[in-house]
């Protein structure tokens, strides 16, 4: 029906990363606004993505609705507004019934660790602000020693109590249900069904064999060793949100900087874990947080006023209002990833990423630059974009954390194969927070770190080309201190 012009313009304004969060967005609220599609139904338990990528759906929806009455023109990042008008409806649907108490239980789980809960209170407060207050806790995973004389079980339980009685008043204010640590991994129907269970967990009565971490996995310290190498480069660390990738960011930045290198420490992720866990300033070591709503800021600032010289008062107002859309915070928030990336070549920059989500949403914009700008550079000299930089594993270390848990394996290998189709290639593994490492003698904890042996080969031999595994720490690794001895 239209020129071939106007189909490229289109499919153009299409191939962002923001059509993929409203396309996946329309399915969800498609369960919340027709009655038809859950009528065969008593409950609807919509099990979400993790936690940056769940509040980036949960706020399209209020969004997009007022930008649609904002906007005076017919285009937007996403192609013709008439499309999305014709969505309204729906989604001012899936507004009342997200908001909606009657309709909309929301049930925020952690585990009792400081962070983590952090993350649940900024979670709950901004989907407060968002109007859904239906809210619940459920803690996960709360251990109770049952060696007294094991100091590692003692400290275990510990952290956990102490984060427990600290936590943000937010979530003190929740209606809250606790499940217990278990000693095995909840896969299958049989564990599923025992996991909310209030009767105590059969243990055996003798202790379990000795638990020996499987050869060829390496220290954190072997690892930094072959990073520092190189003199220079991007470490970047990736994972699923709450495997303790801030730690693990931190603990080789510390240890770089150690060894007289200058060091870049960077953050993508808004809840900005670094503060947390890296308060205090250290020798050849500068930290930093990429701050999305300021990136937002400048970008919208710097084009507009690069376009003040070449369109009419109409053309500006217009732009005005499509800088507006909650697209463009991706590409903001790309060019100062891309600046990041780039550093590299003087120093040693080790970025924190956000969780999985929202970090695969940056090298998707990644790579659409890059083939832009290959498209479009045929005669010119050599470009380095930076889907190229990452790309380059002499230039660029990919570091995947995972706990050595049955979930938490798998979803590391499925970002490791989103990361391959992009052509980059994990130079490393670190296992995280292990109790076979940790060698507990506790009879439950024992039990725990047997159940990770199976998980640890798996990374091993299937995974990875590097494994490195971290023991769990009796006391939290916050402060330079602590995480220097990650690689003592």
């Amino acid at each position: 029906m239209l020129p071939d012009h106007e189909v490229a313009l289109l499919q153009e304004r299409l191939s962002g990363a923001c059509t993929v969060e409203v396309a996946a967005f329309d399915e969800f609220a498609l369960l919340l606004s027709d009655p038809e599609k859950t009528s065969a139904y008593d409950h609807v338990i919509f099990d979400t993505a993790p936690t940056g990528h769940t509040l980036r759906l949960l706020e399209l929806p209020a969004a997009w609705t007022g930008f649609l009455e904002a906007a005076p023109g017919d285009v937007s990042c996403l192609g013709p507004l008439s499309g999305l008008k014709a969505a309204r409806d729906r989604y001012e649907a899936t507004v009342r019934a997200l908001s909606d108490p009657a309709a909309t239980a929301l049930v925020l789980v952690a585990r009792p660790d400081r962070v983590a809960l952090i993350e649940a209170a900024r979670t709950s407060e901004e989907l407060r602000g968002q109007g859904l207050t239906n809210q619940q806790l459920v803690i996960n995973a709360v251990f109770r020693a049952g060696d007294s004389a094991d100091k590692l079980a003692a400290a275990f339980e510990r952290r956990g109590a102490q984060a427990l009685a600290h936590m943000p008043p937010v979530l003190k204010a929740l209606s809250r249900s606790d499940i217990p640590l278990r000693g095995h991994n909840i896969v299958g129907l049989e564990a599923l069904r025992s996991f909310l269970s209030t009767a105590p967990e059969k243990l055996p009565a003798e202790a379990t064999a000795d638990i020996v971490v499987p050869p060829g996995v390496m220290d954190l310290r072997a690892l930094v060793d072959e990073l520092a190498a190189a003199g220079h480069g991007l470490v970047m660390i990736m994972g699923k949100g709450g495997v303790g990738k801030t730690t693990v960011a931190a603990a080789i930045a510390v240890a770089l900087a150690g060894r007289g290198a200058p060091v870049n420490l960077t953050t993508t992720d808004p809840a900005q874990h670094l503060i947390e866990t890296l308060p205090e300033n250290v020798p050849n070591l500068k930290v930093s947080h990429i701050d999305p709503k300021e990136e937002v800021k400048r970008y919208r600032a710097r084009t507009l006023e690069g376009a003040k010289g070449t369109k009419s008062a109409e053309q500006l107002a217009l732009l005005q209002e499509e800088l507006q859309s909650p697209c463009y915070e991706e590409v903001a928030v790309f060019q100062a990833f891309s600046r990041a990336v780039m550093s590299g070549r003087s120093e040693f920059t080790v970025i924190d990423t956000a969780p999985t989500g929202h970090t695969l949403l940056l090298l998707d914009t990644a790579g659409n630059y890059h083939r832009q700008m290959t498209d479009f550079s045929s005669g010119v000299g050599r470009i380095h974009t930076p889907l190229m930089m990452l790309q380059d594993s002499a230039y660029t270390k990919i570091l995947i954390v995972a706990l050595p848990e049955t979930t938490p394996v798998l979803e590391a290998s499925a970002l490791q194969d989103d990361l391959r189709r992009a052509g980059i290639e994990p130079y490393a593994w670190v296992i995280n927070a292990s109790l076979a490492a940790a060698r507990p003698r506790d009879p439950l904890l024992r039990r725990r770190a047997a159940a990770e042996l199976p998980q640890i080969a798996k990374v091993k031999g299937e995974l990875a080309r590097r494994v490195a595994i971290v023991a769990f720490q009796a006391e939290e690794p916050v402060g330079a201190a602590r995480l220097a001895a990650l690689t003592s």
